[in-house]
């Protein structure tokens, strides 16, 4: 298992899915839970990086990554048993401008569709991300991001839930060139303000006339 954490860290780090000493990947072994340590390098894991802890809070917390809340939340309230937590920029960037992130790629609508995006006060290591993310991540939806902070993408392993970030990551890049080249845009926010109805037309056109027959009249 060290081995597979070791691989999918260098993979996100190689990608450019990470920066130095962000991002935590973990994976839940029935009551216990194994993640990567605090400020740990995933682009450089040891087997010495990888923590494990129970579903509930323990001793052994101080050593995990700060985002261990919002993992055992994920775990208590959804079928993941594989989490990885990504700091991509691309998606980072999107999740800034939009309400959620449709891939226009077909790669992006087959494999994941959409991903929510998950606004939170405190958006890194917050009880409040560990309340929401969960409900963002049943039934088919496999991967959400915390606005301007990262994705969390899940899987039955933590290749698949890396396949997911990988793939969204793609998708984001995909929006963004197009956005650039005057493609696809987010839509645009519902006007608020109330305009004044224009006048009706006249079905008569301008110039002619309306005769007075009030003269004739007897």
């Amino acid at each position: 298992m060290h081995e597979e954490f070791i691989r999918i860290g260098k993979y996100l780090w190689q990608e450019g899915l990470v920066d130095s000493h962000g991002g935590d990947l973990s994976v839940r072994q029935g009551d216990k839970i194994l993640i990567t340590r605090r400020d740990a390098m995933l682009g450089d894991l040891k087997e010495s990086d990888i923590v494990e802890v129970g579903l509930e809070k323990d001793e052994r917390d101080a050593a995990a990554s700060r985002e261990l809340s919002t993992h055992r939340a994920i775990y208590r309230e959804t079928q993941a048993q594989a989490i990885v937590h990504a700091h991509s920029p691309n998606a980072i960037a999107v999740s800034i401008t939009d309400n959620k992130i449709i891939p226009q790629d077909a790669e992006g609508l087959n494999l994941f569709r959409s991903a929510a995006i998950v606004r939170a006060h405190q958006a890194i290591a917050s009880d409040e991300v560990a309340r929401l993310l969960p409900s963002f991540l049943q039934g088919s939806s496999v991967v959400a991001v915390v606005k301007s902070h990262g994705s969390f993408a899940i899987g039955k392993n933590l290749e698949e839930a890396y396949r997911y970030t990988s793939s969204l990551e793609n998708s984001c890049r995909v929006l963004i060139a197009m956005r650039a080249s005057g493609g696809a845009r987010p839509p645009a926010p519902r006007e608020t303000t109330h305009h004044k109805p224009e006048p009706r037309r006249s079905a008569i056109p301008p110039g002619i006339g309306v005769m007075d027959r009030s003269r004739y009249k007897r």
